[in-house]
């Protein structure tokens, strides 16, 4: 697996909201839940979570949409609606950023995979790591540790 050339830029697909990466992924990561896969319109959402630090909207004012809740803002682009990144209230140490944004997608494979236990039969990743719901919070800084030794 390669690592990004930072800084990553990238659009939503009207261009109208730009974002760009300046610290490189710490994980990334499938997602089979039914709510990823509506919001997607796929079998699976690709997420690359980012340090927070390393994260910014460069053009474009995002806004909320997708599930509208308590602990999740799914960030969207206000024009074509594509969905950008999401933000974890309560955890600012980073941001889920969908990577298919990005001008080169090319580094991006999934390291783990989530939601198992609700993925369509025919949807296979190549990830790593699979867990049938999310990964108890205490493995967290195992599979870090693991997605960094795996890109040097």
């Amino acid at each position: 697996m390669s690592a990004p050339k930072l800084p990553l830029a990238g659009a939503c697909r009207c261009g109208d909201l730009g974002i760009e990466i300046t610290a490189a992924p710490f994980l990334t990561a499938a997602c089979h839940c039914a709510g990823c896969r509506k919001m997607s319109a796929s079998a699976f959402s690709l997420t690359a979570m980012v340090p927070a630090a390393g994260f910014a909207v460069t053009r474009g004012e995002p806004v909320v949409g997708g599930v509208r809740g308590p602990t999740l803002r799914h960030m969207f682009c206000p024009d074509c609606k594509t969905w950008a990144y999401t933000r974890i209230v309560g955890v600012e140490a980073f941001v889920n950023v969908r990577p298919t944004m990005f001008e080169d997608t090319a580094w991006f494979i999934p390291f783990i995979e989530t939601c198992t236990a609700e993925k369509l039969p025919w949807a296979h990743v190549p990830a790593r790591y699979s867990f049938d719901a999310f990964p108890d919070p205490s493995q967290y800084d195992e599979l870090t540790a693991a997605y960094a030794a795996a890109h040097g």
